[in-house]
């Protein structure tokens, strides 16, 4: 486990907050999420102890005490904790006095200690004393903020978590799925009979009331509600029209029937609209089935499997960088259509190449325009070049002749059909594939569980990792509501997910592995160049190690 110290310095490192503004409307926001004063000056913290300091957004109480506020922990045995420091929990009595309201469980509470004031709070920010008068922990950073600041601060603690959870009822949570218009309606079937199938089985236990719960250790003596089951209700928005209308769509939608979160979905190409949406309205957006995810470091609410084929551009970038300096190509050919996934994966593969110094060439497929004669594109043979298909399973059916021997080919897995990819023999043994998943000898032990739930629910297999990720997403939702208890404040969901997800080690479907540090968006981070190993089958194998890029 990482010592105290390594945590501290981890956690204000990886910087996990918001845009930085000076002009931030709330000061006490300022304060909390980006370490700006009200001055718009960076705000500055000391650590006495070790003669240690941090300044502007290293120093932001978001990175120990998260955007909920709730706090954290460190390591599997949690012992190295950090409280919350909402407005209900700092300021709430001793368990025993009973006319107050039972807090939303947290584990790492402390409620052996007097309740804060202002003024106790104050002192603990600027000299590191709690509300009794004792120290705190040598990892509470001391801050020397002005009058004006600490009281915007205080405020801004005062009113975090305050706010009613959308979706939430006293036995019923609601969650959506979105499908956007341009998704296909045989995918769209496939994993709404998994969730259906899911809730359905979720709902099969009875409604209890929470019972309350007296922790353990420094929480010994808080007095808390602790789960209750409630019922699932599936609520699925089928976006229409184009792109620019369907924020007003789900706008719409979420004022008609809130949701806790949006869970898995469907889209075939620009997934953006969705995930502004959810940052917009705060709402955890987990796991949807998209090939171009939206990659924005600043944004907080969604999580996905994957970066999808803008991770196999990188992949590919990367095997086309280990290439042989003899065989490295001076110049790529892309195609793919327009407006489809390979459009996005075209650009990011692009701008790596050319920052290497490989010339890059697009060929665009406009929609309903046959491959006729593409051929004529290919690079020439000689072993200056190479060639990269962004294209579906339909496309890659219908290619004509290969390029000279001598060029590499590179497809994209994801679009393509991964072992599946229907490519005339001719290409088949050239073709390197990028590959996001395990490799299927190595995940088919733990496909065996996916695969025999299908079975048992009568769900017919016709995407094998559609379905088999929309499975995994309900089932992560479930593990993680388990952590989060009855506390459904929608930030603590996502960071109880990025917390827990790693202790799934073995149902974890076609990833070999799900990880997410604080503030990460994406739980698989690599993949494998892979080869058809037989040109007439469906076997591949991987030519290389699993690569993060």
């Amino acid at each position: 486990m990482r010592t105290a110290f390594a945590l501290f310095f981890a956690l204000a490192l990886a910087n996990p907050t918001g845009r930085a503004t000076a002009t931030t409307a709330n000061a006490g926001e300022s304060i909390y999420l980006y370490g700006i004063s009200g001055s718009g000056a960076p705000i500055e913290a000391a650590r006495p102890a070790s003669g240690l300091s941090a300044k502007g957004a290293d120093a932001a109480c978001v990175n120990c005490h998260q955007r909920s506020g709730l706090g954290s922990y460190e390591g599997y045995n949690e012992a190295l904790t950090i409280p919350p420091i909402t407005g209900p929990y700092l300021f709430h009595a001793r368990a025993a006095v009973t006319n107050q309201p039972i807090l939303p469980y947290v584990e790492w509470m402390h409620g052996n200690r007097d309740p804060y004031t202002d003024q106790t709070l104050a002192r603990a920010i600027r000299d590191g004393l709690d509300s009794q008068g004792r120290p705190l922990h040598h990892l509470m950073p001391r801050y020397p903020l002005s009058d004006a600041d600490m009281a915007s601060l205080i405020s801004y603690l005062k009113n975090l978590g305050q706010s009613t959870v959308p979706g939430v009822g006293d036995s019923v949570l609601h969650f959506a799925t979105v499908i956007t218009p341009d998704a296909d309606p045989v995918r769209r079937r496939a994993m709404l009979g998994v969730m259906e199938a899911y809730f359905a089985e979720k709902n099969n236990f009875p409604i209890g009331p929470s019972r309350q719960l007296r922790t353990s250790g420094k929480t010994g003596y808080a007095k808390s509600m602790f789960m209750s089951h409630r019922l699932w209700q599936l609520h699925v928005w089928d976006l229409s029209g184009p792109r620019d209308t369907w924020q007003a769509q789900l706008e719409r939608h979420f004022s008609e029937q809130p949701v806790l979160a949006m869970v898995s979905g469907l889209g075939a190409g620009n997934w953006t609209p969705v995930h502004e949406f959810c940052q917009k309205q705060a709402v955890p957006c987990l796991f949807p089935n998209v090939d171009v995810p939206v990659d924005d470091r600043h944004d907080f609410y969604s999580i996905y499997f994957s970066r999808g084929v803008l991770l196999e551009a990188e992949l590919i970038a990367r095997a086309i960088a280990d290439m042989a300096p003899g065989a490295r190509p001076v110049q790529v050919q892309q195609v793919y259509r327009a407006g489809d996934s390979g459009e996005a994966a075209a650009r990011e593969l692009a701008a790596t190449l050319e920052h290497a110094g490989i010339e890059v060439h697009d060929l665009v497929l406009e929609s309903g325009a046959t491959l006729r004669g593409m051929e004529k594109a290919f690079p020439r043979a000689g072993g200056s070049g190479a060639l990269v298909l962004w294209l579906r399973p339909k496309d890659l059916a219908a290619l004509g002749e290969p390029p000279g021997a001598a060029i590499p080919v590179f497809i994209s897995g994801l679009m393509g059909g991964l072992e599946q990819a229907p490519l005339p023999l001719a290409w088949r043994s050239r073709a390197r594939l990028a590959y996001p998943y395990e490799m299927p000898e190595q995940r088919s032990l733990r496909m065996r569980y996916p695969l025999t739930w299908f079975s048992m629910n009568k769900i017919p297999v016709v995407d094998e990792p559609l379905q088999t990720n929309t499975f995994l997403a309900c089932g992560l939702l479930a593990e993680t509501l388990s952590h989060v208890a009855d506390n459904f404040a929608q930030p603590y969901l996502v960071e109880m997910l990025q917390a827990s997800i790693e202790r799934r080690l073995i149902n974890t479907g076609y990833y070999p592995r799900l990880v997410l540090g604080w503030n990460q968006h994406f739980a698989s981070k690599g993949g494998y160049m892979a080869r058809f190993v037989d040109p007439a089958g469906s076997r591949v194998a991987a030519e290389s190690d699993w690569l993060v890029p």
